[in-house]
């Protein structure tokens, strides 16, 4: 029986099972548990940001919504979409996984979305490098109304943190040769 890895949502414990494989892990059970490990805490470190920084979960979020969003995928990679300026949002995405398929990170001075962000579904850009993410697993928006400038620092300073945590999470996956 696994520790770890039952304690991940059913619907999501295949999409753990893959980025086992796609790290070129195979299908070791010790491999996968190290890895679900890692995504637990990634989980719990996601959970404790949006909460110590006044923030609110939400099940989807509107395209028209001017606002800025942070997201976490599946994956355990990070997305932070700017507040929408003069018809454009800044995206920030971190993968801070073990994934060899996608890149480490991307910032895309100017894209949109195109569409609403759903929980348990990609998030698709209209324009830019990245087209979409893989499914989306927490939602998080600023409760405070703030500027958008104000809103991109705050938004900036959470992802930093959150990106340094999750290396710091992964650094729980050391595989020796």
């Amino acid at each position: 029986m696994s520790e770890f890895f039952d304690q991940i949502p059913a619907h999501i414990q295949e999409h753990v099972r893959e980025l086992t494989k796609s790290a070129a892990l195979g299908d070791d059970e010790e491999y996968l548990e190290l890895i679900s490990e890692a995504w637990l805490e990634k989980k719990r470190i996601f959970e404790e940001q949006i909460e110590s920084n006044q923030m609110e979960e939400i099940e989807s979020f509107e395209q028209g919504d001017d606002r800025s969003v942070l997201a976490l995928t599946y994956s355990g990679s990070l997305i932070n979409i700017g507040p929408k300026v003069e018809g454009d949002r800044q995206l920030e995405y971190t993968s801070v996984g073990l994934r060899a398929d996608v890149p480490d990170a991307v910032t895309e001075p100017s894209t949109d979305l195109a569409g609403d962000i759903t929980l348990d579904q990609p998030v698709n850009f209209s324009h830019g490098r990245v087209k979409s993410t893989s499914a989306i697993f927490k939602i998080a928006v600023l409760a405070e109304e703030m500027e958008p400038e104000e809103q991109l620092v705050k938004m900036g300073e959470v992802t930093q943190i959150l990106v340094d945590e999750f290396v710091d999470a992964n650094k729980t996956i050391i595989f020796d040769d």
